[in-house]
């Protein structure tokens, strides 16, 4: 959750900058492009905690990918539907 998050903090903070440029008066397409740049840098210094939260929660879902080898790491819902479909396709293939 913690990647939505700071998805969703830097796509208003985006929409902000578009929203007050175009407000000063920048009515062309480079307010598309110096609204991304402003973003970019004000998100660099005013979302250093969420961007460390959404570090933390990809490094350790990489982790546990890393830990599982082989293995496919499903949630618990996507591995019952697997499983089902593997159940299906062994069913088809006896007939």
């Amino acid at each position: 959750m913690p990647f939505v998050v700071y998805s969703v903090l830097r796509l208003a903070l985006f929409g902000a900058c578009l929203g007050l440029l175009w407000w000063a008066g920048l009515r062309s397409w480079l307010v598309v492009i110096v609204a991304a740049f402003v973003a970019w840098g004000l998100s660099y210094v005013l979302l250093a905690g969420p961007r460390d939260a959404a570090a933390r929660q990809l490094a350790e879902r990489a982790e546990r990918r890393r830990a599982a080898g082989d293995r496919t790491v499903l949630g618990k819902r996507a591995q019952e539907d697997a499983d089902v479909e593997d159940a299906a396709d062994e069913a088809s293939r006896e007939s």
